[in-house]
């Protein structure tokens, strides 16, 4: 790939899974590294993103903004990887069914951390019960969500996971510790974990 690929992002955000996913694609890209409330809401970055928030990828003359449609992007990117199944076969629908799912859940997450869920009638992720049960029977037994081998797919929902159980956000049930280690041992998961946490150290104040 000859097109330049450039990686926006802070090293203490979720832009730690769209880095996961760079690294699992083996591309050459560079990082530009933005602080909250600063470059990230500076007007250079906002015509990049306008949300002026992280992450996001530029391609060439394509920006490409939140997770999940960014590891749909870079997958399709490098399809010698299998990071996606083929289209058309049966494993494309639950690759892209559980990654966007990772979007109710979050709604849910993050209404509940805030003391507001939502009556189920009235949220688009429904009740808590439900969502939770839902993915916990995805897992169920199963190291990957489309196909027999690891998708773009498997990486998001591990990552949520993991973030969300760092957090304290998600219970600890077994199938969700379980699937959330499993991919974290992978390599490109462990080199971008050290990328970012070598980043993050520096950007803390001297002493």
């Amino acid at each position: 790939m000859t097109t330049p690929l450039t990686f926006y992002t802070h090293p203490m955000s979720r832009g730690r899974v769209a880095r996961w996913m760079l690294e699992e694609t083996g591309l050459p890209y560079d990082t530009v590294l933005l602080e909250y409330g600063t470059t990230m809401k500076a007007p250079d970055y906002r015509a990049i993103n306008p949300m002026g928030k992280v992450p996001a990828i530029q391609h060439g003359d394509t920006v490409v903004t939140e997770n999940a449609a960014i590891l749909l992007y870079l997958a399709d990117l490098v399809p010698e990887k299998k990071l996606a199944p083929p289209v058309g076969t049966p494993a494309r629908g639950p690759y892209y069914r559980w990654i966007a799912f990772m979007a109710p859940l979050e709604a849910m997450l993050t209404a509940k951390s805030a003391g507001a869920l939502a009556k189920p009638e009235q949220a688009g992720y429904g009740s808590e019960a439900d969502v939770l049960a839902t993915l916990e029977g995805a897992l169920k037994g199963r190291d990957h969500l489309a196909g027999d081998h690891f998708t773009a797919a498997d990486l998001f929902v591990a990552a949520s996971i993991g973030f969300y159980l760092q957090f304290k956000m998600l219970e600890p049930r077994p199938e969700f510790v379980r699937f959330a280690e499993l991919h974290a041992r992978r390599p490109a998961a462990q080199r971008a974990n050290a990328i970012d946490d070598e980043a993050a150290a520096k950007l803390q104040p001297a002493g």
